[in-house]
């Protein structure tokens, strides 16, 4: 409304998808001119994902400095005034040169959104000096029962949600045999009324067989009709949390299904812990749970 260029970015695809289809709806006055992920930020200047392509220098160092570099030779009003990045805390060291580059002038603004107890990908990353912290205090998303389960384990201590729903289901099960396990529970849920669109089941290891399936050749159009897979909302979603990281559904069934002794095992355990709004269905090892997480967090898991 104030004739900014904005852009709002985030490293997910689901959740760059959901932000596109959130905004379409808005009038032209309110809709970014940008939203996408963050390796997307230069196509509109010529600089295009080569994808796939599983070279992780690419994706850290070659394709944000082609961004930056592209952003360089643009004018200032092809540049932004304003960037917004959520889930900040998944961003690189290497990007924030990249997110500097794509504004404008030295006042444009920048908003982050982060949360370090998320950080599922092993990057020490730190947002540019000047920003000014603003601290979410409570839980907004998911009811007292699953906020209960999690809100320990970020660095702030998120206060619960204050709005109850039913208690969290626990189910005992090895990391081998959870994803199995939580299979079978799927059917009970449809008996008792959930929709197939109302369930996600997410895995912290290995990637469940119809994920596998979805993208097994690893191309675009595959991982585009994957995410197009959640927002069709007629069936169940299968995900791995990493993935997962801003959605939501109704009803997750969390498959503990990770090796024990894994880096960024609490910090999975954390974001998958978060995905129901209002039943979470945990399936794995309590012992697991709380070697990542401590015995508080186990029990309010298990309910012991």
């Amino acid at each position: 409304r104030q004739g900014l260029r904005v852009a709002v970015v985030c490293y997910s695809r689901g959740l760059a998808e959901w932000m596109k289809r959130r905004v379409a709806g808005f009038g032209h006055k309110d809709r970014p001119d940008f939203v996408g992920t963050f390796h997307t930020l230069g196509e509109q200047w010529g600089v295009h994902v080569d994808s796939p392509n599983e070279d992780r220098d690419y994706w850290i160092r070659d394709l944000p400095r082609a961004i930056a570099d592209a952003a360089a030779h643009q004018p200032e009003t092809s540049r932004y005034d304003a960037l917004i990045i959520d889930e900040a805390q998944d961003f690189a060291p290497e990007w924030w040169p990249t997110a500097l580059a794509v504004l404008s002038h030295e006042d444009s603004h920048l908003h982050v959104f982060s949360d370090a107890g998320q950080r599922v990908f092993d990057r020490e990353s730190q947002a540019p000096e000047g920003l000014v912290p603003i601290h979410l205090k409570q839980n907004i998303r998911n009811t007292r029962q699953i906020s209960q389960t999690f809100n320990t384990l970020g660095e702030d201590g998120l206060r619960a949600a204050a709005f109850d729903g039913e208690d969290v289901r626990f189910v005992e099960a090895t990391h081998d045999t959870a994803r199995e396990v939580a299979d079978d529970l799927i059917d009970g849920l449809l008996e008792e009324g959930w929709q197939p669109a109302d369930i996600a089941l997410l895995t912290t290891g290995r990637r469940h067989p119809v994920h596998d399936d979805a993208i097994a050749g690893q191309t675009q159009e595959e991982h585009d009709a994957y995410w197009d897979s959640f927002w069709d909302g007629d069936d169940i979603f299968f995900g791995h949390v990493n993935g997962f990281k801003g959605l939501e559904r109704p009803v997750a069934v969390l498959a503990l299904n990770e090796k024990p002794g894994r880096d960024q095992a609490r910090e999975r355990l954390y974001v998958g812990l978060s995905r129901a709004r209002d039943l979470l269905v945990v399936v794995g090892s309590s012992a697991q749970i709380e070697d990542i997480a401590g015995p508080a967090v186990r029990r309010k898991i298990t309910g012991d």
